[in-house]
């Protein structure tokens, strides 16, 4: 595996190996032993799929408490896939970091506790997946506005499928500091 570091301390994209021949590929997608030796040290506990169209974009979602890590990836189709940085304290607060994650490029990206994610599709269709640290705790959901003009996420398209709830999402400055994680060295 190969570790690509963002912007953001922390997040990481992962290149897994993928064997391909004539036949197809094969591709580990998670081996605790190897994720660990990479600093990706999470009890997973919840896995997730998901289906949208081109142009549905899912975010900006966090919780707190029961904060989520997520190792996410596609599997059929492409998404553009960002993280931002929510917790009070630091450094990098309210900044975010971007990649494409889809079936041809193979990647995952690592996104820890703390921080909000989001991923709008740019193809026809695609599967989504991720790895959970935490489970859903509807009572601890939150969100960002995903076109919040102080986070500046530079979107690969202009013209998006929001949820009712998505929609609905207040600026990253609205939100009580209470309610977003705290950061931790």
């Amino acid at each position: 595996m190969k570790i690509i570091e963002t912007k953001l301390p922390g997040v990481v994209i992962v290149e897994p190996r993928v064997f391909g021949d004539t036949r197809g590929f094969f591709q580990e997608t998670w081996q605790k032993s190897r994720y660990e030796a990479i600093g990706i040290n999470e009890q997973f506990v919840q896995d997730n799929i998901s289906f949208s169209t081109r142009g549905v974009l899912r975010g900006l979602h966090y919780q707190n408490p029961h904060a989520q890590g997520k190792l996410v990836s596609v599997v059929q189709g492409e998404v553009f896939d960002v993280a931002v940085d929510i917790r009070v304290g630091s450094p990098t607060f309210g900044q975010w970091a971007g990649t494409i994650l889809s079936s041809d490029n193979h990647w995952q990206l690592w996104i820890p506790p703390g921080f909000a994610h989001g991923f709008c599709v740019v193809s026809d269709t695609a599967y989504f997946t991720y790895k959970c640290s935490d489970v859903y705790a509807p009572e601890a959901e939150g969100g960002i506005s995903w076109n919040d003009p102080d986070i500046g996420i530079e979107w690969p398209l202009s013209a998006v499928e929001l949820s009712g709830k998505d929609k609905e999402y207040p600026r990253l400055r609205d939100i009580a500091l209470e309610r977003l994680p705290k950061f931790s060295r």
